[in-house]
């Protein structure tokens, strides 16, 4: 996750006067508005709980009222102390952290603690209605959904809640994954749009983990709609002899064998992205992105208007980041941007391993940026768990009852902060990489793999060479 705050409010209080408010935003959208009080409150109840050499520099308190050049300067400190606490593993994850974000968001929506009904949508189409409070957080939410599905509890975590876009087309976007210092409910509904909608999606990525979840007959039909879905969506590839295997198999009702057969089509499993710029194989390439199996694959078009198709593996990738940037809204103008005439810029970056002694800075640029940070992210978890001989529903369950709890030799697997421009400090890049190295530097084969790339892939100096999960 994003934050940032790009901006402040001069807003009338209780009693008349008047004060700053600074408005929180996460992947460039309005989460909360705060008061600097407030913020100072929650770093004095920060510091008192985890002690003052683990809570990063607040900007500090002054007598006389501030002017408009040390306003901007205290919004410029407080986002980056903001992103501080959020990217340090135990700050951010802390129960103190993610409530006070949310008390303030339902503060700032102005949405009173009552009874609701909230929609949750399923991969194929239909809905579930849960009966919930407006303050109920992420996880709350999950749990009535499976409550109602009569989803066992031993697989609630295979699954999430992720914020979706429905276009006039069909196509769906993929907003982020629902988390845990935010209400579902006051999340949705402050986007005052019908397109966007709240979906239940399976949170894994390796399929092995299919056969736990198949297991359950709530866990299979879940499973079966989203697979359904995704080849309808075309996001999973089908010819037509495949095509014809699958209608026979649904019309017999047979949901295991037809999740078996998709299980091996092209892109099973795998988020597809909206088109994006690139940086790869040239400047201003245009490129479809897709996230499964360890990796994202791009479907890139050339200036020349031919097409290409790579993959990058999460064990390859040194270290990945996102920046975001204000940028000027096309109006005609070069005018400098102001809160009405801006929007957010979002970059992710990956420093990747293109041959054995060359390592390689690839950027897509996207307003899917922190989605596609999310998931590698979770990639990498994945890894983790099965390097280290641990259970993955072990992983789900605690991911589900709170933040994962990772021995000291894997508490600096984890990816990049999240920095607030695009021009970061290289030394702080440097020394962030080397915390996934461990996991992507490790077992490199000097041979190149034909799993990574397509017959119509990249050539010459850009050739991916590839690595098994069994070398991790």
């Amino acid at each position: 996750m994003h934050f940032s705050i790009p901006e402040t409010e001069v807003r009338s209080g209780e009693n008349g006067s008047t004060y700053v408010a600074y408005n929180i935003h996460v992947n460039g959208v309005l989460h909360c508005r705060v008061r600097y009080s407030q913020l100072l409150g929650l770093h004095e109840q920060i510091k008192k709980e985890y002690g003052s050499n683990v809570v990063p520099a607040f900007p500090p308190k002054k007598i006389f009222t501030l002017t408009p050049a040390e306003v901007e300067q205290r919004r410029e400190q407080l986002e980056k102390y903001m992103q501080a606490v959020r990217q340090d593993p135990l700050l951010g994850a802390s129960e103190m952290f993610n409530s006070f974000l949310r008390k303030a968001q339902q503060e700032t929506q102005q949405i009173p603690t009552e009874e609701v009904t909230l929609d949750i949508c399923l991969s194929n189409g239909q809905k579930v209605t849960v009966n919930i409070l407006t303050s109920d957080q992420t996880e709350d939410v999950l749990d009535a959904v499976a409550t109602k599905l009569d989803l066992p509890d031993d697989l609630v975590g295979y699954f999430s809640l992720f914020l979706v876009r429905e276009g006039v087309d069909g196509g769906l976007t993929f907003v982020r994954k629902l988390q845990e210092f935010e209400l579902p409910y006051v999340s949705i509904t402050s986007l005052r749009s019908s397109e966007f909608h709240i979906l239940l999606r399976k949170s894994y990525w390796d399929m092995a983990y299919d056969g736990d979840v198949m297991d359950n007959r709530v866990g299979l039909n879940l499973l079966y709609a989203q697979t359904v879905s995704d080849i309808e969506r075309g996001w999973i590839l089908v010819n037509k002899d495949q095509h014809r295997q699958l209608k026979s198999l649904q019309e017999k009702g047979s949901k295991k064998e037809f999740i078996h057969l998709g299980q091996t089509l092209k892109y099973y499993g795998y988020i597809k992205f909206d088109p994006c710029i690139t940086d790869f194989p040239e400047n201003g390439c245009q490129v479809i992105v897709s996230a499964g199996n360890n990796e994202l694959n791009f479907h890139v078009k050339l200036p020349n208007e031919q097409m290409k198709e790579g993959s990058f593996k999460v064990t390859r990738m040194r270290c990945w980041r996102v920046t975001s940037s204000q940028v000027p809204i096309s109006n005609g103008t070069t005018n400098p941007c102001s809160s009405a005439k801006c929007e957010v810029k979002l970059e992710l970056a990956f420093e990747y391993l293109m041959s054995k002694d060359r390592l390689q800075w690839v950027t897509i640029t996207s307003q899917q940026a922190i989605m596609m940070s999310i998931c590698l992210q979770s990639m990498v978890d994945e890894l983790m768990v099965k390097k280290s001989g641990g259970s993955i529903k072990k992983m789900l369950r605690k991911r589900h009852n709170g933040s994962i709890h990772r021995p000291d030799s894997q508490q600096a697997v984890k990816s990049p902060p999240l920095l607030d421009s695009p021009d970061p400090n290289r030394e702080q890049i440097v020394k962030l990489s080397t915390k996934l190295s461990s996991v992507s530097l490790r077992g490199i084969s000097a041979s190149n793999s034909a799993n990574d790339i397509s017959g119509n892939d990249f050539h010459g100096n850009y050739a991916f060479e590839g690595i098994g999960d069994d070398d991790l």
